[in-house]
């Protein structure tokens, strides 16, 4: 069978030249993910007509989008989610999840959206990748308030991915039989966990890495990479997300690597390497190709933008008033604005409810630019009032490409 390769192509090229045209443009605190996905639609059907889905194209998509995941989990710091840290996040996922549904309750009621759940899952979400690179810039990665706003965010992208796991899982019979898989597979997951760090204590095991560290073996990446395979093909033949799986992936990947720090960073910078470097940016790409930009042509889609991007804002950003007796004013604000940011769960969660009906095209493309503007204006307002440097500088979860999760 012949396979043509000519979409991919200009997908890749894209993915290439993005990061490099803001390379030149220094002062432009702009994630490129943003550029990815307007240079998708401008190939895409909705403009030229140059590109289009196809198989290659869907394959390494869907493999970008579990990688994103997968990094996304690697990016938790497990040893951060206790004491008053955890509580303090804790509180704020929960309050705005109740914020959340109150919000998605009268936007149904207004007639603004159908699935007042699935809006309230959606706004709940906060960008890690894009927290990380902004507060590491701002030299304030390693402060309690760093801490605290990683915390927040990574129990936003853990719970919302639970949630949409167990509400809208489209091929699961009801919610009890989602929750009965969900927990079967989470306990696999845990034994998994349990067997991997077991046998990385073996010596044998030990001395054969030792031995092929360094080589075209490249075992760890490997490991990795099968394991990411591994939960996401066990999570889609359960009827769960895939997306689910990739995140475990990374999560148990975190929790049994016990190398030395040395080790786990050069590991970290090569799966950062294979994923950004080629699987990641053809996702976002691709988003952008299947953007649906003729219903912005509505005027009614058109008005659910500002009011996504202000939902986003209260959902997400009033919890942080909780942070108020342990930071100042600033901080405060720039933690309201760091977790109301929010991109790829967003394109994720809306491509899920299309799918199943739970929510419009009009009104998942209207939810996508709303995310496109928090990527593009809060981080970078954040930055600014942190008085970091340049966003994007640091070669490693600094990059370009980390304004995209």
């Amino acid at each position: 069978m012949e396979i043509d390769f000519t979409n991919l192509l200009i997908i890749v090229a894209i993915g290439f030249v993005a990061p490099m045209i803001l390379g030149f443009f220094p002062a432009v605190r702009l994630p490129a993910v943003v550029l990815l996905i307007v240079a998708g639609i401008i190939v895409g059907p909705a403009v030229f007509g140059w590109v289009e889905v196809d198989e290659p194209v869907r394959v390494l998509s869907i493999l970008g989008l579990a990688f994103l995941l997968f990094l996304a989990g690697l990016e938790i710091d497990y040893t951060r989610l206790r004491g008053h840290i955890a509580t303090e996040a804790v509180s704020g996922f929960v309050a705005s999840f109740g914020l959340a549904l109150v919000v998605g309750l009268v936007l149904d009621s207004a007639g603004v959206v159908d699935d007042a759940l699935l809006i309230a899952i959606i706004l709940s979400a906060t960008s890690l990748g894009v927290v990380v690179p902004v507060l590491r810039d701002s030299g304030r990665i390693d402060s309690d308030f760093g801490q605290l706003v990683i915390a927040a965010a990574s129990i936003a992208d853990f719970a919302t991915i639970i949630l949409l796991t167990l509400f809208f899982s489209g091929e699961s019979p009801s919610v009890a039989g989602t929750l009965i898989l969900l927990g079967g597979f989470l306990g696999v997951v845990a034994l998994l966990g349990f067997a991997i760090a077991g046998t990385e204590r073996l010596g044998a095991v030990r001395r054969v890495f030792r031995h092929l560290h360094g080589t075209t073996a490249e075992l760890r990446v490997r490991g990795a990479f099968a394991l990411l395979v591994g939960l996401t093909a066990l999570a889609t033949e359960l009827g769960l997300e895939l997306i689910l799986g990739a995140f475990l992936a990374g999560s148990v990947l975190k929790l049994v690597d016990r190398e030395s720090s040395a080790a786990r960073e050069e590991l970290m910078d090569k799966l950062d390497a294979v994923g950004y470097g080629v699987f990641i940016p053809v996702f976002f790409v691709t988003v952008g190709v299947g953007y649906d930009l003729g219903s912005l042509g509505d005027p009614a889609t058109l008005a659910q933008i500002p009011i996504f991007v202000v939902a986003l804002l209260v959902v997400r950003g009033l919890p942080a008033l909780l942070y108020r007796r342990s930071f100042s004013r600033r901080e405060v604000l720039v933690a309201g604005l760091l977790q109301a940011t929010s991109l790829p769960f967003i394109v994720t969660a809306t491509a899920i409810g299309t799918e199943l009906g739970a929510i419009s095209g009009g009104t998942a493309a209207a939810f996508v630019a709303a995310g496109l503007v928090t990527v593009v204006v809060f981080p970078a307002t954040s930055l600014a009032l942190l008085g970091g440097g340049r966003w994007g500088a640091h070669p490693r979860r600094g990059s370009a490409y980390s304004g995209g999760m």
